[in-house]
């Protein structure tokens, strides 16, 4: 019985401390290798719209290294984080690009979004770091 009980107890001890570790957030480097994998085909190599897919769309991919100069000098976080999502309100059929959410869901990491700590797929964070750093 007692050695249960200390099993328990360490497994617990051993379960909070898990959940205490702090979150590596990711890099630029690892939405970059998303953004070769999944955007770059429409949106280009450099995120400027002009990717080898990008003729035959209509509307044409959007050029994301503006999205800051679009946005008052700001990168546009929330906006972009809800679009790359598949963003509810908007109307999918008119919506060329793949909703990501789903597909992104399972591992988070808690990112500031309008001021308000929001738990963020992995993937999406790192996105959206890659993104920030390529504005222009």
């Amino acid at each position: 019985m007692q050695i249960t009980t200390i099993s328990l107890a360490a497994a617990t001890g051993l379960a909070v401390l898990v959940a205490c570790a702090p979150v590596s957030m990711p890099e630029p480097s690892e939405g970059r290798a998303f953004f070769a994998q999944n955007c770059a085909a429409c949106h280009g190599p450099a995120g400027r719209g002009d990717g080898s897919l990008s003729g035959d769309l209509n509307p044409k991919p959007t050029d994301l290294t503006v999205l800051a100069r679009g946005n008052g000098g700001t990168f546009p976080t929330a906006r972009a984080l809800s679009y790359i999502w598949g963003d509810p309100a908007d109307n999918h059929l008119i919506r060329v690009m793949p909703e990501f959410g789903p597909a992104m869901a399972d591992d988070l990491v808690p990112l500031e979004v309008d001021g308000v700590m929001t738990p963020t797929p992995r993937a999406l964070a790192a996105l959206l770091s890659y993104l920030e750093s390529i504005q222009r």
